[in-house]
C-alpha cells in the first residue's frame, strides 16, 4: 500500500525497523527539546502530514520501551488520524513517571500503524440475542 506524505520534517520518513513490525516509528520534529514535568501533558509534532486512502486511519500508539524504562507514554491510545485529516500528526504525551522526562529532536516517542476499518450501519431492534457472558462486565469473567 502505498501512502502520499509531505515531511516538514528534519528526520527521515517513518519506518519498520523489523521486517515483522506492525508499526512505524514517529519521531519528534521539535526546535528545542521539551520537558515534561511529572503528569504534565504536551502534543509533540512530528512534521508529517499523510493522506490515507478512504477504508484506513492511522492509529498512533505509545512506544513501549518509552513507556517502561521513561514513563513517557500517549494519552488517547490508540489515537485515531482519520482518512480526510490533512493536518500535522501530533503525538499527545504525557509523563507518568515521577521525574522530569526530556524529548530530544529526533527521538523515536510514538509508533504508527496502519488499519483498515469498517464503517456499521445500525440495525435498530427491540432486544439482542442472548450469549453465554450476557450484560456480565467489568471484571465478569474473574481474574484466573
Amino acid at each position: 500500500m502505498e501512502i502520499k506524505v509531505v515531511n516538514h520534517s528534519k528526520n527521515q520518513l517513518p519506518q519498520y525497523e523489523t521486517e515483522g513490525s506492525a508499526g512505524m516509528d514517529l519521531r519528534a520534529d521539535i526546535q528545542e527539546e521539551i520537558t515534561l514535568q511529572p503528569l504534565e501533558r504536551k502534543i509533540i509534532p512530528t512534521g508529517l502530514y499523510i493522506e490515507l486512502p478512504i477504508g484506513y486511519e492511522a492509529q498512533i500508539r505509545p512506544r513501549s520501551g518509552l513507556s517502561y524504562k521513561r514513563g513517557l507514554t500517549c494519552v488517547n491510545t490508540p489515537g485515531t488520524i482519520d482518512s480526510d485529516y490533512r493536518g500535522e500528526i501530533g503525538v499527545l504525551m504525557i509523563n507518568l513517571s515521577n521525574l522530569p522526562q526530556t524529548i530530544s529532536q529526533g527521538e523515536r516517542i510514538a509508533q504508527m500503524v496502519i488499519a483498515r476499518y469498517e464503517r456499521a450501519e445500525w440495525q435498530e431492534v427491540q432486544k439482542l440475542n442472548d450469549s453465554t457472558r450476557g450484560t456480565g462486565g467489568f471484571g465478569s469473567t474473574g481474574t484466573k
